[in-house]
């Protein structure tokens, strides 16, 4: 009874919070959990980069962290053949691109 009541007092809890909060929660549990995040770099309509195995991009903050900045990062592994595999000689990488600039796609590998 005591599991119960706790349960019932969590699914109440989230089910008032705003739309932003719970939008909070569920990135906070998928950043916890990760992901199979594939992020495709265009240029024109040729793909120039991928990068597999990401479990999230973020954006970047200022120093005072108050603003945002206008680029996203995050890891992954460099798919240099483009191939859709991570194959032996491909490592984990850090990698930038603009929000402004960078033509990409990021998704969850099926």
């Amino acid at each position: 009874m005591k599991y119960f009541c706790i349960i019932a007092v969590v699914i109440l809890g989230c089910a008032s919070c705003t739309q932003e909060t719970q939008n909070r929660f569920g990135r906070a549990v998928q950043n916890w959990t990760g992901t199979n995040g594939v992020l495709e770099v265009y240029a024109g309509d040729k793909l120039v980069k991928r990068f597999l195995k990401i479990d999230k991009l973020s954006t970047a903050t200022a120093t005072d962290g108050k603003a945002e900045r206008p680029y996203r990062f995050g890891y992954g592994i460099l798919d240099a053949n483009l191939n859709g595999m991570v194959d032996p000689d491909e490592k984990k990488v850090y990698f930038e691109f603009s929000d402004y600039s960078t033509s990409y796609i990021f998704f969850e590998k099926p």
